[in-house]
């Protein structure tokens, strides 16, 4: 991630959503203007945990979004993805989906045993999202945190290192050239191929 580089165009990309719902369960944002969110990517980019990414456009190079690990534990073997900021340019798009896969995979590939996914309880659509990228449900830790002046409990999700291969072939046949028609619609959900595989 760049600061200099990618601040001005994510900005522009998150003021696309004029609700501002993808910041509900983000313990920050939506900022008042480019130059403090400017500051805010200055300040995380310094860190090594979370290690933020951005996720651009394949085609154009565009910034469209935000990834990060965290919690990275090399010692115990897991590390988490999370602080998803995704503009609406980004949303539901194969784009999306690849750049968790590749998170996934380096993550794999680096050693890790376990890769986790975190959520706010409340939060339908990354607790769906997670189930469609193939983590497990774990349960729900209560009261985990305080966010926004509110207890949230956090719904806990992950992917095993004994499930990446699977999971991987997945991935692979879902983002294949052929599973998308010219105007680049999915002919099969990721979850036909999970299917298939069990």
């Amino acid at each position: 991630m760049s600061a200099q580089a990618h601040a001005q165009t994510l900005h522009a990309a998150y003021g696309l959503d004029r609700e501002s719902r993808m910041w509900t369960y983000l313990p920050y944002g939506p900022f008042s203007g480019v130059e403090e969110y400017r500051a805010w990517l200055e300040d995380m980019e310094s860190k090594t945990d979370p290690l933020f990414f951005t996720i651009c456009d394949p085609a154009s190079g565009q910034p469209l979004g935000l990834a990060s690990y965290l919690r990275i534990d090399p010692a115990g073997g897991s590390i988490e993805v999370g602080h998803l900021a995704y503009s609406p340019l980004l949303q539901r798009t194969p784009a999306a989906t690849e750049a968790m896969y590749l998170m996934m995979q380096r993550a794999f590939d680096l050693g890790y045993r376990r890769y986790e996914w975190k959520c706010d309880a409340l939060n339908a659509p990354s607790s769906a999202a997670a189930l469609r990228l193939g983590f497990v449900f774990e349960g729900v830790f209560r009261q985990a945190r305080v966010v926004r002046g509110r207890n949230r409990d956090t719904a806990w999700y992950s992917i095993l290192d004994s499930e990446w291969p699977s999971r991987r072939k997945e991935f692979q046949s879902w983002l294949a050239a052929d599973n998308f028609d010219p105007e680049g619609r999915q002919r099969r959900r990721l979850a036909d191929f999970r299917d298939c595989a069990s």
